[in-house]
């Protein structure tokens, strides 16, 4: 029976760390901000919302919220983003994707500041990522991942890692992160054959692909650590991730459940970025 990896316990650690570094910040007068920018009223979109708001105001970080319509023009969403980067007292910046089909999302990547992206939506950051830069934001998920590997210790270096999913929010930068800590990585896809043979060669499976249950026993290596970053939902309603957790549950030797898993820790690195963009000023 594998070890089951809990979110929450990272979270904890996380907070005490995240409390007195916001206190020492508010001593010397800077009161770490993050905005939170969305165009519509997404009911995921809120949720997260409503999740990042408390975990901000549990550490004492100030977060504000600008809410347009859905309808809001390219060219005044733009506009918004340019004021909020001008705001001295804003320092971490959060925008909702994807955005609305009419607005131009590369665009307004390149608008946002490096300093205040605090989920890696500026080219600037993602290049640090793959630099190996540490002066930048990686994205929230990836780092998560990362957290909860240095929480319970879980050995990288010159282990299989197995990453299934390639895209720029998870699993090109989490592989990046991955090798910096001296691991030899794979990255599955669509198009990789005998994925499940791969996969069973894993010391380290990360799941991230947006499957549903895809990882179930046939690909995992007995004692193997497994890290499911999907969230979805299944026929019945019910979130799940995509991993099937109670079919694996028996060969891995540890794994991190849906919900209260990986997820949970990726409210408290954004609040971790926002604090480190304030330490920045």
């Amino acid at each position: 029976m594998a070890t089951v990896m809990k979110g929450l316990d990272v979270t904890l650690a996380m907070k005490e760390k995240m409390a007195a570094e916001t206190e020492n910040l508010k001593k010397r007068g800077i009161y770490p901000t993050l905005a939170i920018v969305r165009a519509g009223e997404k009911p995921e979109d809120l949720s997260y919302e409503k999740g990042a708001i408390k975990r901000c105001e549990s550490v004492g970080v100030i977060c504000n919220v600008f809410a347009f319509p859905e309808d809001i023009s390219e060219e005044n969403f733009a506009d918004e983003i340019k004021k909020i980067n001008r705001d001295q007292s804003i320092h971490g910046v959060l925008v909702f994707r994807p955005l609305p089909k009419h607005i131009n999302e590369e665009r307004i990547k390149s608008l946002m500041l490096p300093s205040k992206d605090v989920d890696c939506m500026s080219s600037v950051n993602i290049a640090k990522v793959f630099a190996g830069d540490e002066s930048g934001f990686a994205p929230c998920t990836p780092e998560a991942v990362i957290e909860m590997i240095n929480y319970y210790e879980i050995l990288i270096e010159g282990k299989n890692v197995v990453v299934i999913g390639r895209s720029m929010v998870v699993g090109k930068p989490l592989a990046m992160l991955l090798l910096k800590k001296n691991g030899t990585i794979t990255i599955c896809h669509t198009r990789t054959r005998n994925i499940q043979e791969v996969c069973k060669r894993a010391d380290v499976l990360i799941a991230a692909a947006g499957k549903p249950k895809m990882v179930n026993k046939d690909f995992v290596m007995p004692g193997a650590v497994v890290f499911d970053v999907g969230i979805n939902v299944d026929s019945n309603g019910n979130i799940c991730g995509d991993v099937d957790f109670d079919n694996v549950l028996d060969i891995a030797g540890k794994i991190t459940p849906v919900p209260g898993g990986v997820g949970t820790v990726t409210n408290s690195v954004l609040v971790k970025h926002v604090i480190k963009a304030a330490q920045n000023t």
